[in-house]
């Protein structure tokens, strides 16, 4: 059977940085997420008896770095239902891979959310969270729709992502800069394992249930410049993390500095945005409808901003009728 999925990827305002458990990808902390309608990934699912071994192919590639995490996930959709049969992935994106904008979200999502149907699964929004979770953590934020909560839980029937508002809750707009499309250096995956070593860590965790109470709070308020000053502050807190870690995690390029200054520099001025930054490089601009034009002007300027992406809140990860092949 065949099936086709589409997901967007999420920006987390609260993040969620290292793991307590790794083989089901339990996170240390909930996370405040929110999902992004243009960044996205579609992917068609065939498991057929025809097929020798999994093949997998994402834009227009085999890619060996994600296979094996593919495979494994397909392997687990494959012990869910109850067959055998060997699958067919073909997977796209329509923003860079591996470069901190959250491709393994939206990959993942669609793959979980395909892969369980082609398997003639029929799983509910909370099951395909807690599957998605699985690869990859942030993927089971990528399922609900708009803006979304991650409960950390105890257990993999505990741990899930919900919506707590739909997508047209509040005129958000998240502004992307992509500074560089080159593929960072360390995954994320590789660098939640190092979060621990940082003598800040147990202290980020003290203070991330007292941030998710809040910002829920700034949320159910509209309150703009209080929601948008704690999102700052936790994306640098954040990367203070990655930055006294052994060895130390530095994702950030002069790029990605000169607009963090910048949107300070704007704020002054009296423009209401705020930046956040996702283990990468790029920088997500939060700012609302109201301001959007403002600020792309602003980084249109810019000449190390090499590509601008608007995203709107967006739907969760859904099936769509058109096959990748």
């Amino acid at each position: 059977m065949k099936a086709s999925a589409k997901a967007p990827s999420n920006i987390a305002f609260i993040k969620y940085w290292g793991k307590k458990n790794e083989v089901l990808r339990l996170p240390e902390n909930g996370s405040i997420s929110l999902n992004l309608d243009n960044l996205w990934t579609k992917t068609t699912v065939e498991f057929n008896p025809k097929y020798s071994k999994d093949f997998v192919t994402i834009n227009g590639e085999a890619e060996t770095g994600e296979e094996s995490r593919v495979i494994k996930h397909l392997e687990r959709i494959r012990k869910l239902a109850g067959i055998n049969h060997k699958a067919k992935v073909v997977s796209y994106n329509n923003f860079p891979i591996a470069t901190g904008l959250s491709s393994s979200a939206s990959g993942f999502a669609a793959l979980t959310v395909a892969a369980a149907w082609a398997a003639g699964l029929n799983l509910s929004e909370k099951e395909l969270s807690i599957l998605a979770r699985q690869s990859s953590g942030s993927s089971c934020r990528s399922i609900p729709d708009g803006f979304v909560q991650w409960l950390a839980g105890n257990t993999s029937q505990t741990s899930y992502a919900v919506s707590l508002y739909p997508p047209d809750y509040w005129d958000i707009v998240d502004v992307v800069a992509i500074v560089s499309e080159g593929k960072k250096e360390v995954s994320s995956t590789s660098g939640q394992q190092m979060a621990i070593s940082s003598p800040f860590f147990k202290l980020r965790l003290a203070k991330i249930k007292e941030k998710i109470r809040l910002i829920k709070k700034f949320m159910a308020k509209k309150d703009f410049p209080a929601f948008g000053e704690l999102l700052e502050v936790e994306a640098l807190e954040l990367h203070a993390i990655m930055l006294t870690s052994t060895p130390s995690l530095i994702y950030w390029t002069p790029g990605t500095l000169m607009i963090m200054k910048l949107v300070k520099k704007w704020r002054q001025s009296g423009i209401e945005v705020y930046f956040t930054i996702n283990t990468g490089q790029d920088v997500h601009l939060i700012c609302q409808g109201k301001t959007k034009a403002t600020v792309l002007a602003k980084l249109k300027k810019i000449n190390t901003v090499k590509k601008i992406i608007i995203n709107k809140p967006a739907q969760g990860a859904r099936l769509v009728q058109k096959h990748l092949f």
